[in-house]
């Protein structure tokens, strides 16, 4: 995309190139036509506006681009990560944002509810041992008056619930899920690194 002046009111002025392409020209009129704008608005240092390199490591060019809906006007700064590891002569593109998010009251109450083993109540011996302390609980209950708050007469019930419960079943645990990125990728990621260093100090090598 280049900086020519027809352009500039949709691209602005912060391009790395000065010459635009028949691509480029294709890709104004679609987010011209789905009232976009490019990510070419923000000012940059060169060196953080080039996605991509040629092999002679010399060539810079800027062909990897993020379209912005133009009524999202909470993004902040589009730029390239040259130091991103991802395996390509692209570099890694991200687009910072800020959004102000609605949160109901509702949400901002919200806790982490306990999860009985309810699994042993299939046991017989579990099951009476519950039926007990549950029945032992609620018979305190029966001598309430009847005058007494219904919203506190409902908690009573639901506490000697789960204290009956958490005592008999106990909390179900969560399941831990192993993570993805372990030790043998790290292992993995370190020959790779070390592969690319040797590569760079002798390009002649042929176990790349």
């Amino acid at each position: 995309m280049g900086r020519e002046n027809i352009f500039k009111p949709i691209i602005g002025n912060e391009s790395l190139h000065q010459e635009s392409n028949d691509n480029s020209v294709r890709i104004v009129n679609f987010y011209t036509s789905r009232n976009l704008f490019k990510s070419t608005i923000f000012s940059l240092r060169h060196i953080h506006k080039y996605t991509c390199t040629s092999p002679d490591g010399k060539t810079h060019n800027q062909t990897d681009h993020i379209l912005i809906d133009i009524s999202h006007s909470s993004t902040l700064e589009v730029r390239s990560f040259r130091g991103a590891d991802c395996d390509t002569d692209h570099c890694l593109v991200v687009a910072k944002v800020r959004e102000r998010l609605p949160v109901s009251k509702q949400e901002t109450q919200k806790f982490v509810a306990e999860i009985f083993n309810l699994k042993k109540l299939n046991e017989l011996l579990v099951r009476k041992q519950y039926q007990i302390k549950i029945s032992n609980r609620f018979e305190a209950l029966e001598n309430l008056s009847n005058n007494k708050d219904i919203n506190r007469a409902w908690e009573n019930i639901e506490e000697n619930i789960k204290t009956s419960a958490k005592q008999t079943l106990g909390l179900d645990e969560m399941k831990q899920h192993n993570p993805w990125f372990d030790e043998e990728c790290l292992c993995f990621l370190d020959q790779r690194k070390q592969t690319k260093l040797q590569w760079v100090q002798d390009p002649n090598q042929s176990n790349i």
